[in-house]
């Protein structure tokens, strides 16, 4: 069976587009691009696809404990003259801490090993390389009374 011839003419249905489909494969998809402008002189490699990791097992069993927990942050207090002079009159606590301990995290050790709240924190590091923290109390609380009662330094 050939193809089916329209009514009016004698041309089979469909030729035009044939036709041009033939062109257009001849000419092939390449004749209409455009070559793309470059504006920069250094050629950078296009981006790809990056997947999030997702791995099969977890490299370690178990997460380490804290590095630095409440026991490690506060070393010790300090009972010189200078630090006793600093309690009686300025209502100040010295104490030894971790080099790495900041400020926050002195706060905080001393909140959950002996319940003091501290309204400032001073801190420098000595010529041994040891911190030093002067913990300023609130007016409410006496130094000297903690000092007794809860370091054993008085």
């Amino acid at each position: 069976m050939g193809p089916k011839v329209s009514a009016k003419g004698g041309k089979p249905k469909g030729l035009k587009q044939a036709s041009a489909a033939a062109k257009a494969a001849l000419r092939g998809d390449n004749a209409n691009k455009k070559r793309k402008v470059r504006t920069s002189t250094t050629f950078h490699r296009p981006k790809t696809l990056t997947l999030s990791r997702a791995p099969k097992y977890h490299r370690r069993s178990i997460p380490h404990e804290p590095r630095l927990d409440e026991h490690k942050i506060i070393v010790h207090p300090l009972n010189t003259e200078s630090a006793m002079k600093k309690i009686e009159e300025h209502n100040t606590l010295v104490f030894i801490v971790d080099v790495k301990s900041n400020k926050a995290q002195i706060k905080q050790a001393l909140k959950k090993l002996y319940e003091i709240d501290v309204v400032k924190i001073n801190t420098l590091i000595r010529p041994d390389g040891r911190k030093k923290a002067y913990c300023k109390l609130t007016p409410d609380v006496d130094a000297l009374d903690i000092a007794a009662t809860k370091l054993a330094l008085v």
